[in-house]
């Protein structure tokens, strides 16, 4: 299959998927993108989960839920699929999230009154509640406050810190540097957020984004879920791995260096004879619509950020 064969397949899926391809592939003009991408709100998957919400605001019925198909794993999935935050349906669904959503019942005691976008206590969450705050022009200025807190001397982030570990983790880590990547998207370059993000990057780099800093050891599976960091899946939700990396990588504007090379070969070795990429992993949960991907087949979501990750990188 041909490289034009590929996009001619990416462009046959939803709307959430094609606005990307025809902005960070085909280089369409800026005006047949936004055409595209307000399409994410009134058709498909966009579409059918804002269709989901409840009346009071949630999703699930939880803020969060080990379903993964809560108010924030659907939030995450809106922030994914690039639902625009200024379109009159985003406005109406965070205005719910916003007044009536809290962490009652699926929190830590001491966060129980807590509105949604004042988060919980654990980094991953936060990081992954700041995120989508941050791209839906919410106020989550004391959420990214208390993450850059909690930044480990290493440079990273570990929900284990409270318990006393002193290392950062790859999973913890790339939730909350997606989060501070959305705050400045967001409200614009913040010194604070920046020097934070960068050295948060720098612990991904200083180990090749696949390796211990201390001996070199390429690390095959991440100590909490047991998961390999080479598998390529989507949703990603908390757990890290070399693809979702290297696009968080992509998306601030790194510039490529030879730190990258290891996880840029991974994923070159990764394409299918037919150019595409397959989906690898699918996490536990519940998804809230089905996306039309399976483990082990064709997967429009790993192949359009792989394609874009190598242009990237130049490879």
């Amino acid at each position: 299959m041909s490289e034009q064969n590929v996009i001619d397949w990416l462009l046959d899926g939803d709307p959430s998927i094609r606005w990307q391809v025809m902005r960070d592939l085909t280089d369409e003009s800026a005006t047949a993108v936004r055409a595209e991408r307000a399409r994410v709100a009134t058709h498909g998957h966009g579409a059918q989960l804002l269709a989901l919400q409840a009346q009071d605001g949630r999703w699930g019925g939880a803020a969060w839920n080990r379903g993964w198909d809560s108010t924030m794993h659907v939030l995450w999935l809106l922030r994914e699929m690039g639902l625009d935050p200024d379109s009159g349906e985003a406005n109406v669904a965070l205005a719910r999230v916003r007044a009536n959503v809290t962490w009652r019942g699926c929190g830590p005691p001491e966060a129980e009154g807590n509105s949604f976008f004042a988060g919980e206590t654990e980094p991953c969450i936060n990081g992954q509640v700041a995120a989508a705050g941050a791209y839906f022009r919410q106020d989550v200025r004391s959420l990214v406050s208390r993450l850059l807190d909690e930044q480990l001397p290493d440079g990273g982030w570990n929900c284990e810190a409270e318990r006393g570990s002193t290392r950062s983790s790859f999973n913890t880590t790339i939730c909350v540097l997606e989060a501070l990547l959305e705050y400045e998207h967001a409200n614009g370059v913040d010194d604070k957020v920046n020097d934070g993000r960068r050295r948060g990057e720098e612990y991904l780099l200083d180990r090749r984004l696949l390796r211990r800093k201390s001996t070199g050891e390429r690390l095959d599976l991440d100590r909490k879920g047991r998961v390999p960091l080479t598998d390529l899946a989507f949703p990603c939700w908390w757990h890290y791995d070399a693809l979702r990396a290297l696009d968080y990588l992509r998306r601030c504007g790194v510039q490529p260096d030879a730190r990258i090379g290891e996880a840029i070969e991974l994923l070159q070795a990764k394409r299918g004879h037919d150019g595409r990429w397959r989906l690898e992993r699918q996490h536990p949960g519940r998804m809230p619509v089905e996306i039309d991907e399976r483990e082990g087949t064709p997967s429009r979501w790993i192949t359009l950020r792989a394609m874009r990750v190598l242009r990237w990188a130049g490879a």
